[in-house]
């Protein structure tokens, strides 16, 4: 079929198909947008999605300071990766999930869903006295934090057009950021006083505050579904994709660690991984309703902050997961001050991403900002490499300010630019696979700098008592367990040996950094190439580039253009004529269908 033939079609069915008999299809989108929202909706709509996203961001960090002393009671140092990374691998395996499951059957009730998922996380790590126990709970936090995560971002998507949506963005990073600092803090007074257990209590009452919300307030657009046949859910692609997740991040944390490279069970996770990636892509081409439609990679303003987002990934949780830890233990501070040593880095990053978010919104320019980011990222993950066991404090201070500055510029920004390429129809499946590759590269950040970290820091360990028991074989050697390590412990250890665990984390985790940083820099390669494609300034009901959809993409295109009211088959018909403009190739839809009122400028 021509492209001509099929702009025909698509003329006739717009203008000619009675408002009575028209029908949704259900890949059309579920939360189509059929009248701009009040001020005030969106307003409450806005406070629901922040609750949420500061209870997902925040059980990222919350832990960091106190998970010295969690592995150390619990007796798992060696497992401590794994606290981060189960949180981390199970949200990265279900954004793309929740991503195409609301966009075909609603928001709202998934989104709750997602709540009380992550409430029963919370009540397994809560009475966790044990690490297997600990890690289960992570494992269902994380299934329920990615669905907050994706369904918070998509949601605004759905009733804010792109031009006006910077601003939202850029306040949504910012409370990402403020969780980020409350987060360390927290977890580190909490440890101090009644107990690192109630780093995961503290959810329970943010949990029923975000689901009085959802309930109350999420007044998106309700789902409707027409006579046409119910969407088929790709479970296989779903199934294919959490392998090749799963084989991912365990030949990450596994390799050289739990076992030798080149062994058969690493081997296996690697050819596992390759053919579930094989299949998956076949499926996703055959199937009508892919979880990650292959056609997304066909846009360049997709597929190039698709790419640096995964670099920013690697290389922010690389770091953010695991200094927390390396400022108690080499500094020889309380996990408090710990928590307020990261505070810098936040800061900067609130403050850019903020006014990033205002004038993204005000001016419609927005490619410089992720460049210069991705760029000020790199020089702090090589500042960081240089720190020494000796450094003061403020070294690494000016370090994590100098990232989150860095970070700020350029993560919601690239959120935005894949949001603004694509209609409402698709704009969850499309953020949550942007989101997928970037928690794919922080789960990678998380597992591999663990991994390499941990057996760096046992060998170091274990190597050195031997050279100090040489050094003196009569002498008096305390019992060290280097699974059971914490500060306090470590506080109390007799020179050499204190001097030892100080210099056995420093030399096991900054080198790391320097090995990342080269990742930023190719990220900023790709950001290059990356088109300065307007931000719409309208909500786009339909894609832009049917030539690039598959049969079944197409006739949902063509189904969702069959309006129901004589207002909207006016515009629509109005924009298709033969007398108006070619719509421009550049992945943005031109017309213009509805104006979003912005209750942060509209009075």
């Amino acid at each position: 079929m021509t492209k001509a033939v099929m702009r025909s079609n698509h003329e006739t069915d717009v203008t000619t198909m009675p408002a009575t008999t028209s029908k949704n299809s259900a890949t059309a989108g579920p939360d189509e947008q059929t009248a701009p929202m009040t001020t005030s909706a969106i307003i409450l709509l806005f406070v629901g999605l922040m609750i949420a996203m500061f209870m997902f961001s925040l059980n990222q960090t919350v832990l960091a300071t106190a998970l010295p002393t969690i592995v150390g009671e619990l007796d798992g140092v060696d497992q401590m990766l794994w606290v981060s990374t189960a949180f981390m691998l199970a949200s990265t395996i279900m954004m793309p999930v929740y991503g195409k499951v609301g966009d075909l059957f609603g928001r709202k009730p998934l989104f709750m869903f997602a709540i009380c998922c992550f409430l029963l996380g919370s009540v397994f790590a809560l009475i966790a006295n044990e690490m297997s126990t600990l890690i289960f709970g992570r494992v269902l936090q994380g299934i329920g934090g990615g669905g907050m995560m994706i369904l918070s971002q998509s949601i605004i998507a759905s009733v804010v057009p792109a031009r006006e949506r910077g601003k939202y963005m850029g306040i949504m990073g910012s409370a990402f950021a403020v969780s980020s600092v409350a987060g360390p803090l927290i977890g580190g007074w909490l440890t101090e006083g009644p107990g690192w257990r109630w780093a995961f209590a503290i959810n329970f009452p943010l949990g029923i505050i975000a689901l009085i919300a959802a309930a109350v307030f999420l007044k998106v657009p309700k789902h409707t579904r027409g006579s046409g046949p119910r969407p088929k859910i790709d479970v296989i692609g779903m199934a294919l994709i959490s392998i090749v997740t799963s084989c991912i991040v365990l030949t990450s944390a596994w390799g050289g660690h739990d076992f030798e490279w080149g062994s058969w069970q690493i081997n296996g996770l690697i050819i596992t991984g390759i053919v579930a990636a094989v299949a998956f892509v076949f499926v996703e081409l055959k199937v009508s309703e892919p979880v990650i439609p292959m056609h997304l990679f066909a846009n360049r303003d997709f597929l190039l902050c698709t790419i640096a987002g995964l670099f920013v990934g690697i290389g922010m949780f690389g770091v953010l997961s695991y200094m927390p830890t390396y400022l108690q233990m080499v500094h020889g501070i309380d996990a408090t001050v710990a928590g307020l040593m990261m505070v810098p880095m936040m800061g900067t990053m609130l403050v850019s991403s903020t006014l990033v978010g205002f004038i993204v919104s005000r001016t419609g320019k927005y490619k410089k900002y992720p460049l210069s980011g991705i760029l000020i990222m790199a020089a702090s993950l090589v500042l960081l490499s240089q720190l020494k066991a000796e450094s003061s404090a403020w070294e690494t201070i000016g370090c994590l300010a100098l990232l989150g500055l860095g970070l700020g510029l350029s993560m919601q920004t690239l959120v935005l630019v894949v949001q603004n390429a694509f209609p409402v129809s698709m704009v969850g499946t499309a953020t949550a696979s942007n989101n997928y590759f970037r928690q794919v590269g922080a789960t990678l950040g998380m597992a591999f700098i663990g991994s390499v970290f941990t057996q760096r820091l046992m060998d170091n360990i274990k190597s050195g008592i031997t050279e100090i028991a040489k050094a003196a074989p009569h002498g008096h050697m305390p019992k060290i367990s280097s699974t059971g390590l914490t500060p306090e412990i470590v506080s109390k250890l007799p020179e050499p040996f204190h001097s030892l665990i100080i210099t056995s984390y420093n030399d096991a985790l900054v080198p790391l950094f320097l090995w990342v940083a080269p990742l930023a820099v190719l990220g900023f390669v790709f950001l290059c190439f990356l088109p300065n494609t307007p931000l719409a300034q309208t909500l786009k009901n339909e894609p832009a580039k049917r030539e690039n959809l598959d049969v079944g993409a197409e006739n949902a295109v063509i189904a969702s253009a069959s309006v129901s009211t004589p207002a909207e088959a006016s515009s629509v018909s109005v924009a298709e004529s033969p007398l108006s403009e070619e719509p421009r190739n550049d992945g943005t839809d031109h017309t213009q269908l509805t104006r979003d009122r912005d209750p942060l400028t509209d009075h």
